[in-house]
């Protein structure tokens, strides 16, 4: 089975979207998410009709923002966030955003899986509770893929080892 990487940040917004806090982080939505859906290894993002996630808002704050999408490769998104037009925006993000704990999660999906925004939560909550794992990790912990991983059996006993 094909594996792709999910990822999930959230925002907690300094102010409305259509207010003067958010105007530079707005003005820079259209663009960021054209070279998102330009960028290699690209698959999908969440997005309304208006093209764009800002209207979702699954957290009780109203503030909190969400962003997800799909990507063929960690080292795909890696490069899109840290080494594109992306990074630029992101180095504005505390003009924008209040400064959170843990903002990220990464995880492992089928291949064609476009992950709910539940989902995404929930991969969330057990990074905050219980740290990088497989299930869900960060940049800097990540992990590989899960056809990447080797069940060791015991012959003798037929359990893993």
């Amino acid at each position: 089975m094909d594996f792709q990487l999910a990822q999930l940040n959230i925002g907690l917004a300094k102010g409305p979207m259509d207010g003067r806090v958010m105007a530079g982080f707005a003005a820079e939505l259209d663009r960021i998410n054209a070279l998102a859906d330009g960028a290699p290894g690209f698959v999908w993002r969440l997005q309304t009709e208006d093209g764009d996630a800002t209207a979702i808002r699954p957290y009780e704050d109203e503030r909190m923002m969400v962003n997800m999408s799909v990507w063929d490769s960690i080292e795909e998104l890696r490069r899109f966030v840290y080494t594109s037009g992306h990074t630029a925006v992101m180095r504005h993000r505390k003009e924008w955003f209040e400064k959170l704990e843990t903002y990220l999660v990464l995880w492992w999906v089928p291949a064609g899986h476009e992950p709910t925004v539940d989902e995404a939560k929930e991969r969330l909550e057990h990074l905050k509770a219980h740290g990088p794992a497989p299930y869900a990790f960060t940049f800097r912990a990540s992990f590989p893929h899960p056809s990447s991983y080797t069940l060791i059996v015991d012959d003798e006993i037929g359990c893993p080892a």
